[in-house]
């Protein structure tokens, strides 16, 4: 049987390009938009990257292709070619537009052009921090996504009367994964489609859009910007081909572009954090999604964070999470020379401690044994120089690739499969009224744990908050919020739960499932004074009491709404952006399809008290 990516030789030698617009998806049930990256895993490495097939174009040359090309080849190729290539259109499809990081028919259908909601005018942005603000994924440089009462102009009594004012549609979309911020009053968001938005929090009507290289699934962070003509201030982001950007923000019109990693499978999916004149930018990866078969030279990829000149996206420094460079090790039994050490993604936002004059963020999983201590875990890095100050190791021995589970398991596999226990969420930084500072963090399996950053990240506690601690995944994954007293976070399980800063004593846990159903409410938090939001894979938004965790507020988000665009769109499961709050209104997104059991959808929602 061909493989995949002997049937691409084809078309990308000028064989069979063609340029016809794909079609409509096929009837069968609707794959995840990432479950392109295993099928491209699997069904391509067979010709494309051995050295032993030189007309087949490198994996890097293939993601430079568009998707309609891609979708094309798999489709119009000739009998020889096709033989023994069992993927449904759904399959070519998704595989398009993975490999490409960009949706079918987006590049025409997305632009603010063909919108009818333009704003009337466009009149000179504001200073992003001269009023009510939620920039950046954290809100604040500390990631405490905690909106003092000033800035959030709402109230927990004024919560139940909160109502939808207005629905933005991305058209195309199958994923809003974009978390929108919110400055100088308008929104800015980026989408599966590539495309970036700025559109106005009172109306939604559109200022402009730009269209990246790849989807866009970060917060956009919103900062001041020299020596780039006329703009005052940037947007800042990275996309799904490791791109990060700065735009005017006035005009959308593209001020610098940086790739950052050239790893095949690099990408940046978390917020890159900006601060005093620095953009740093976390890189993750989608290696390990199906880095099993054996046609693929696991591993090599490994994560890191980069400091860049905002004003030019000039690189300072980057630091590997892993800092020995992957060498090979052995064949595996297809002949494909294997690598190690490789993995440890980072899949957040940095966090910024200016009084230490470092950064901090967590680690993913290691993709090979043994794996490195450096991941599963929390590190600081030098501001200046990138130099690793400290490491604080959560989970050790978690060598993990996806599939590697049962008869599954292949020679690329860890002998000893890990329990894929990645901290995908930012650490908190806080100060306790008592002057006494610490990171919060949390790790897949349940446990919230505290840090001393000015001690070298020494543990102060650690707790198990999850329903039942025995279970395999049921803790915390995307964040979550902190107050002066408390730090909120919605669990894999289900519900939401408290935990005290100060000694990390469970305080509350409050179910939002039915009785006996369950829920992923690992989303992250959103706090205000007295009030945390949490969102759930089933699409509902909610509103908790942070005084004993009873609801003041649900709203179903999973259902068809009209837009201001005039674009269909419905919303479905949110399972990691959280809620945004600035200026007396709420904005979320609706529709994280990232596995086959999500509810995808394409719509961004803004409410406010009615």
């Amino acid at each position: 049987m061909r493989s995949l990516y002997c049937f691409l030789v084809f078309a990308f030698s000028g064989v069979a390009v063609l340029t016809a617009q794909a079609p409509p998806p096929a009837a069968a049930a609707r794959l995840g938009t990432e479950a392109g990256f295993g099928i491209f895993q699997q069904q391509c490495l067979g010709c494309h990257g051995k050295a032993n097939r030189p007309e087949a174009p490198s994996p890097a040359a293939v993601r430079n292709f568009s998707p309609e090309k891609i979708y094309e080849t798999l489709t119009s190729g000739g009998a020889n070619v096709h033989a023994g290539l069992k993927l449904t259109d759904e399959q070519k499809r998704r595989v398009s537009e993975s490999a490409s990081g960009r949706l079918l028919g987006s590049a025409a259908s997305g632009d603010a052009r063909q919108m009818p909601n333009h704003c009337a005018s466009n009149p000179a942005l504001s200073d992003p921090t001269g009023g009510p603000a939620w920039n950046g994924w954290g809100v604040d440089v500390a990631n405490t996504r905690f909106q003092p009462a000033r800035a959030a102009g709402l109230t927990a009594g004024e919560v139940p009367r909160l109502k939808l004012k207005w629905a933005f549609g991305y058209p195309g979309g199958l994923s809003a994964f974009g978390q929108p911020s919110v400055v100088s009053g308008r929104v800015f968001v980026g989408t599966d489609t590539g495309f970036i938005y700025s559109l106005d929090a009172e109306t939604g009507c559109i200022y402009w859009s730009f269209q990246t290289k790849a989807g866009v699934r970060n917060a956009m962070t919103i900062a001041p910007v020299k020596g780039q003509g006329s703009a005052r201030y940037a947007v800042f982001f990275g996309d799904l081909k490791a791109n990060a950007y700065g735009l005017d923000a006035q005009s959308g019109e593209l001020l610098w572009t940086t790739h950052v990693d050239g790893h095949v499978t690099a990408r940046i999916t978390a917020a890159p954090t900006y601060y005093d004149g620095r953009l740093y930018v976390p890189v993750s990866s989608w290696e390990e999604f199906s880095a099993r078969t054996l046609d693929y030279p696991c591993c090599t990829f490994r994560g890191s964070v980069l400091a860049l000149d905002a004003n030019t996206g000039k690189q300072i420094w980057k630091t590997y999470v892993i800092p020995e460079k992957p060498k090979p090790t052995k064949k595996n039994s297809a002949g494909t020379q294997l690598w190690a050490p490789g993995g440890a993604s980072v899949w957040n936002s940095p966090t910024v401690d200016p009084k230490r004059h470092a950064v901090y963020v967590g680690t993913g999983d290691s993709e090979t044994e043994p794996a490195a201590k450096t991941s599963d875990a929390v590190m600081a890095l030098n501001m200046t120089t990138g130099k690793t100050l400290w490491t604080y190791q959560a989970e050790e021995n978690d060598a993990y690739l996806v599939g590697c589970g049962g008869a599954n398991k292949s020679e690329n596999c860890p002998a000893s499969q890990g329990p894929d226990y990645d901290i995908g969420n930012s650490p908190i930084l806080k100060m306790l009224s008592n002057g006494k500072r610490m990171l919060v963090a949390g790790t897949k399996n349940g446990f919230v744990f505290a840090l001393d950053p000015d001690r070298n990240g020494t543990p102060l506690w650690k707790v198990n908050v999850a329903p039942d601690a025995k279970a395999h995944v049921t803790g915390i994954i995307w964040g979550g919020a902190a107050d002066a007293q408390n730090a909120y976070f919605g669990l894999v399980s289900g519900g939401v739960v408290a935990v005290q800063l100060a000694t990390g004593e469970r305080i509350w846990y409050a179910p939002l499932a039915e009785p006996g159903k369950g829920v992923w409410n690992a989303a992250a938090a959103t706090a205000i004074p007295g009030v945390v939001f949490v969102s759930g894979a089933d699409g509902k938004l909610h509103a908790i009491s942070t005084s004993d965790g009873h609801v003041l507020w649900e709203y179903e988000t999973a259902r068809d709404f009209d837009t201001v665009n005039k674009v269909p769109a419905k919303g479905g499961s949110i399972r990691a952006p959280g809620i945004t709050i600035a200026g007396g209104m709420l904005f979320a997104g609706s529709g994280y399809g990232f596995g086959a059991a999500d509810a995808a959808g394409n719509v961004l929602l803004a409410f406010s008290v009615q």
